[in-house]
C-alpha cells in the first residue's frame, strides 16, 4: 500500500535527518525515480536509506580530479563526467583519522564483492572537505590505498561546498589539534548517483560491506524505466 503524503513528507524529513545526523568530526514505496532503479525502489529491498519525496539534485559543479598523469589533474563536471550507472560519492579528507578511511576500506570491499562487469558500472567519486591539504597528489596516494580506480576530486572551497549543497553534505574546519593540524566536521554518507545526476539512496557510515555490495548489485540489476 502507498504511503499517504503527509507519511511520504516526515520520510523524506527523516532521511535528511540522517544526513544531518551523519555530520562527524573525523517503509513505503517510493515514485518512481530515475533510469536506475527502474519502475520503483523501496526501503524494504535496500539496506540504504531511501530519498523517497525528491531525490537529491547533483549541481553542476566542475572540480579538479585525479584522473590522467598530470600533476595539476584535470577538470572533471559532477554531471557531465560521471557517466557511470551507479557513482558513489564521499564527501572527506585524507587526514581524518578513522571515519574517512572506515568508510573508504567499506566501500573497496563492497566493490570486491560484486561480480566483475558489475564492478565496471560503478564509479568512486572522493571530494575532499580540506582542499588547503589535498592537492592531486595527495588524494592520488590516500585513494591508491583503496583502490586505484578510485576518483579524488579537490578545488577551491567554494566550488567545494557548492558540490557539497547539492548532495546536502555540509563541513567547516573544527578544532585545532595539539599537533599543530586540525579536524574538519563533516557529514559521512556516501551518496548514490544515478544516471540523471540525482541521488535517490543514501548509506550512513555503519553500512556494511555485505549491506552495500547486496544493495548495489540490486541497483544495476533493476531495468531502466
Amino acid at each position: 500500500m502507498r504511503e499517504s503524503t503527509p507519511a511520504r513528507v516526515r520520510r523524506a524529513a527523516a532521511v535528511a535527518a540522517l544526513a544531518l545526523a551523519g555530520l562527524t568530526a573525523c517503509g513505503g514505496t517510493a515514485e518512481p525515480l530515475n533510469p536506475m532503479v527502474g519502475a520503483e525502489i523501496s526501503d524494504d529491498a535496500l539496506y540504504g536509506s531511501v530519498i523517497d519525496q525528491a531525490p537529491y539534485q547533483v549541481p553542476d559543479v566542475t572540480l579538479t580530479s585525479t584522473l590522467g598523469d598530470a600533476a595539476e589533474g584535470t577538470p572533471y563536471s559532477l554531471t557531465a563526467d560521471s557517466t557511470a550507472d551507479l557513482t558513489l560519492v564521499f564527501f572527506g579528507y585524507s587526514n581524518c583519522p578513522d571515519i574517512c578511511q572506515m568508510v573508504m576500506a567499506n566501500v573497496a570491499n563492497a566493490l570486491d564483492r560484486l561480480e566483475p562487469a558489475d564492478q565496471e558500472r560503478v564509479q568512486v567519486l572522493f571530494v575532499t572537505t580540506d582542499p588547503a591539504r589535498d592537492d592531486v597528489a595527495t588524494l592520488r596516494t590516500y585513494l591508491e590505498r583503496f583502490d586505484p580506480a578510485f576518483v579524488g576530486l579537490t578545488g577551491n572551497m567554494a566550488a567545494l561546498q557548492e558540490a557539497g549543497d547539492g548532495f546536502h553534505v555540509y563541513f567547516e574546519e573544527g578544532a585545532r589539534l595539539p599537533s599543530g593540524g586540525y579536524d574538519v566536521t563533516h557529514n559521512d554518507q556516501v551518496s548514490g548517483v544515478d544516471t540523471d545526476d540525482t541521488v535517490p539512496v543514501l548509506w550512513m557510515r555503519d553500512t556494511s560491506p555485505h549491506q552495500l555490495a547486496t544493495d548495489v548489485a540490486t541497483l544495476l540489476a533493476r531495468p531502466a524505466a
